[in-house]
């Protein structure tokens, strides 16, 4: 069925670029008809082709640009667009800054919310800050590659150095690359579901400088895993640990259920806030290390925590929050679905002599009602989900319970505008500006501290 649209696919047009999409696409209209398009900023003058349409908007590929934005960077790394991996390069530090405090503030006017939101807290030097690094190995030309995805498709480009990563880590990874290589470990065939070597990832704590290489396999068994990690840890001395993770399956899911430890402990230690923590494989740690630093402060600070109090940490993953807040309240109680991480906690908790905290593993919605049914009279709740935000079964025992304000940390505004609107209704509103903090340099992401307090 043909769709009647101003724009035809393959045809050139001449457009004012008005807009960026909170994906960092630029926006154009033709006849209000909307146009999104790769590389481009508000301000700028583009000839574009159309590429695709769809009956409400399409998307275009920038042929030539005839204005430029003064907020443009030029000499950028074109690869580092084309995988995702930082898809605001273009885009000037500040001007980011900018984009992402605008993108939360437009989502909470959308809703019809009057709430402020502060200009984001970013960080000096925005590259160079993954502690962590999950890198697909493939076979191109005859040999075993390491690099990142094309965006919207599974083919591989290779990239040696990924610029918003540790530099340690970038170096680490060539490392066992060519240890790979010289002991002709097979990579992994996604369309034949054979080979060996799925995914390298890397782990690096901040402070402590301890590396971690993880090593995914789609068999069991790893060919030549005595001499491969032998080499590995005499060319990468500060590697701690080595663990295979075994991922039989012919889906997308990087890691599978099982873990073998070759080489040293199964974790590495980093500090944060003046704590130490165990990392594991599998386990959830933030990947900006100064910014968490930040982002965690703030949310404690805005708490108002007392020495009386107990405290929720919901989705806590291996205790960051949670101990950290336990040096100022009377109990925490952390809740956590991966098992692993909630080890992890336990540890850390141990580590660091907090004896007033409490880990249990569980989905956060239904470790939540179940506290509520049994009396449980939190404080404060102290959110930090996933991108999907909080199911609404979460936030209606979270009101159950009455705390006296819940601080959320979202890395989604979209979904925080909405949870926001939920516990509105329930009786919690803002009160003070919403803080955006750029966790991820050069990506469109962006990180949130809000505070909800209870209406009396």
């Amino acid at each position: 069925m043909k769709i009647d649209t101003p724009v035809i696919k393959n045809n050139e047009y001449e457009v004012n670029i008005m807009d960026l999409t909170y994906q960092g696409l630029g926006v154009a209209k033709i006849d209000d008809f909307p146009i999104f398009i790769e590389d481009t900023l508000p301000g700028e003058v583009a000839k574009v082709k159309i590429t695709k349409v769809n009956k409400n908007f399409s998307f275009g590929k920038l042929i030539t640009l005839i204005k430029k934005s003064s907020d443009r960077v030029e000499d950028v790394n074109r690869d580092y667009i084309k995988t995702g991996i930082a898809p605001l390069q273009h885009l000037k530090y500040d001007a980011q800054l900018n984009f992402k405090q605008h993108q939360v503030q437009e989502l909470f006017e959308k809703a019809k919310m009057d709430v402020d939101v502060l200009p984001t807290i970013g960080m000096d030097t925005p590259n160079k800050y993954r502690n962590k690094a999950q890198v697909p190995v493939r076979k191109i030309h005859g040999k075993l590659e390491t690099g990142f995805y094309r965006r919207h498709s599974h083919d591989l480009i290779p990239i040696e150095d990924f610029y918003i990563q540790d530099p340690k880590i970038d170096e680490a990874i060539l490392v066992v690359r060519d240890v790979l290589r010289r002991f002709h470990v097979a990579p992994y065939n996604e369309g034949g579901h054979n080979g060996v070597i799925r995914n390298i990832i890397v782990r690096r704590g901040y402070y402590t400088g301890e590396m971690m290489i993880g090593l995914v396999t789609r068999t069991k068994k790893l060919p030549m895993s005595d001499l491969v990690v032998k080499t590995i840890t005499e060319q990468l001395p500060e590697v701690k640990s080595i663990i295979q993770n075994i991922n039989l399956s012919d889906g997308n899911a990087i890691f599978g259920k099982k873990n073998v430890k070759l080489f040293g402990k199964n974790y590495i230690e980093d500090k944060l806030l003046g704590l130490t923590f165990a990392i594991s494989l599998n386990s959830f740690y933030q990947v900006n290390p100064t910014q968490t630093e930040k982002l965690y402060s703030l949310a404690i600070e805005k708490a108002n925590l007392t020495s009386d109090q107990t405290v929720i940490d919901a989705y806590c993953g291996i205790g960051t929050i949670s101990l950290a807040m336990a040096q100022h309240v009377k109990k925490v109680y952390g809740v956590e679905i991966v098992a692993n991480a909630i080890e992890d906690a336990k540890i850390n908790a141990q580590k660091n002599h907090i004896n007033n905290a409490r880990f249990v593993v569980g989905k956060a919605e239904e470790q939540m009602a179940r506290w509520q049914e049994n009396g449980l009279k939190p404080d404060v709740i102290m959110v930090d989900p996933p991108r999907k935000g909080l199911d609404e079964s979460f936030i209606n025992s979270a009101a159950k319970m009455n705390p006296q304000k819940i601080v959320y940390i979202s890395c989604n505004p979209a979904t925080l505008v909405r949870d926001a609107q939920i516990l509105s209704d329930l009786g919690y509103e803002i009160n003070q500006p919403v803080q955006p903090v750029d966790q991820f340099p050069q990506t469109v992401h962006v990180e949130t501290v809000t505070v909800f307090d209870k209406i009396n």
